[in-house]
């Protein structure tokens, strides 16, 4: 008679295999912050400032449509396949990327990896709240943004690492790239070992593996039975509740909301953070540093991010969201602030990139702390249960597409402004973001779900 695993083992380990998927999300994105100088030469893929970003920008691009495909994917295949399947593209495309003979193959093969980083990042949340117990739901979901921005870190370290010891390869790269090919299969391996989602089983009628799952993830028998019952009234209850459709536009607080949840997902990008993640080396060299120091200064970025992940995650309980976010808008604003001053004033000051890279880890502390936790969690908060899918979906979806504009303008700005009024662009916006919080933002810290639905009704 085998030996029955420790559930809440079990439910740790799928959520560390899930993760993967954040990771691969982290890594893809954070990659081609040190592989961009390397893959601009002459003798590589020679790239203008406009190919530079089409090729940076690309995966958000892909990401947008990923995410938009990915939430029904999960419900047509499951999260557990879906991400089994994922894992395949995510592999299939890093060997693209890091075998591209062009630009423009590159820019495909990016536009792939970016459907794959925008529909694991929507069926990972899913996946880890609906395979925890309610006591652990909220820490492993948000582990899920914690991985991501430690795949950027890594992303930065071997970055670093390679081109100290490959730099004079021309196609170093190549290699920086293909690392991520390794999560990849790892997810893969993983995805083939985890059980799905109880709630999916359910949902398809699959009672009898839902329970085997349940009994694998729940400590008592008592609990897999009251977990299944309410997941059988809950599903029950959404059958006969009218789904949201594009009529319901109509309605001026549901407008509301998407309107809110769209400015949010905005907000969060245009403070200039992937101008920061995807470009940081370039930001450096720009104000001074060599390359190589360029790349291990950026790894300061990824650390403080990880570090400000984690403070967030802490500060989202103990203050409201709108002073929280304004903190964080008017620290980012800040930061842009003083870079743009200072390489304005002292261009060719020999402590201008050492002032250049305390500004953006000091942005970054601000921005993982305070604003990325909260527009995400905003956005989960403030959509009816109906609209809930949609309306979150949509806000992610023009995250996306803010991504994908500050990533494929940041190079082009750059070399056409220069690095001082290209930041004093990301000032107005960050004025332009406080704005937008104090006049449309509510405060939803210690409301229910369901007390912020009756109040936007009534507002």
């Amino acid at each position: 008679m085998s030996k029955r695993v420790d559930p809440k083992k079990y439910v740790i380990l799928i959520g560390l295999v899930a993760t993967f998927g954040s990771l691969l999300f982290g890594y893809d994105t954070g990659v081609v912050n040190g592989a961009l100088p390397f893959m601009a030469r002459p003798d590589q893929l020679n790239l203008s400032p406009v190919l530079e970003g089409a090729i940076t920008g690309a995966i958000g691009l892909g990401a947008a449509l990923g995410c938009l495909i990915g939430g029904r994917l999960a419900d047509l295949l499951g999260r557990r396949k879906n991400l089994l399947y994922l894992s395949i593209l995510f592999f299939l495309a890093t060997i693209g990327c890091s075998l591209s003979p062009n630009a423009y193959i590159m820019i495909a093969f990016r536009f792939i990896l970016g459907v794959a980083v925008g529909a694991s990042s929507v069926t990972v949340p899913i996946y880890l709240a609906e395979i925890a117990t309610k006591e652990t739901r909220g820490r492993m979901v948000g582990l899920m943004d914690l991985v991501v921005v430690s795949g950027q870190l890594l992303a930065f370290i071997i970055n670093a690492v390679l081109a100290i010891q490959l730099g004079n390869t021309s196609h170093v790269w190549r290699y920086m790239i293909a690392v991520a090919a390794i999560p990849a299969v790892a997810l893969f391996a993983g995805m083939l070992k985890t059980d799905e989602s109880p709630r999916w089983l359910v949902a398809k009628g699959r009672i009898s593996e839902a329970m085997s799952v349940l009994h694998k993830t729940r400590t008592t028998k008592e609990q897999v039975i009251a977990e299944l019952n309410e997941l059988q009234d809950l599903l029950s209850k959404e059958e006969n509740r009218k789904n949201f459709t594009l009529s319901d536009l109509k309605t001026r607080w549901i407008r509301r909301l998407l309107f809110l949840g769209i400015g949010l997902s905005i907000t969060q990008q245009i403070t200039g953070v992937n101008s920061i993640m995807f470009y940081g080396s370039q930001i450096l060299t720009s104000s001074g540093f060599s390359t190589q120091a360029a790349l291990i200064g950026n790894i300061g970025n990824g650390v403080i991010s990880v570090l400000g992940g984690l403070f967030g995650l802490y500060l989202v309980g103990k203050i409201g969201r709108r002073p929280m976010l304004t903190l964080g808008l008017a620290g980012t604003t800040v930061c842009m602030l003083g870079i743009t001053l200072i390489s304005h004033f002292a261009p060719h000051s020999s402590q201008l990139p050492f002032y250049v890279l305390g500004l953006t880890i000091t942005f970054l502390a601000f921005q993982q702390s305070c604003v990325s936790p909260v527009t995400w969690l905003m956005c989960s908060e403030i959509f009816p249960l109906r609209m809930r899918a949609t309306g979150t979906g949509m806000a992610v979806f023009f995250q996306w597409i803010g991504n994908f504009a500050v990533s494929f303008t940041f190079p082009i700005l750059l070399n056409g402004l220069g690095l001082s009024l290209t930041f004093a662009v990301f000032v107005i916006m960050g004025l332009c973001a406080i704005i937008f919080v104090q006049l449309f933002m509510p405060e939803t810290r210690g409301r229910t779900l369901e007390q912020l639905e009756n109040d936007f009704k009534v507002d």
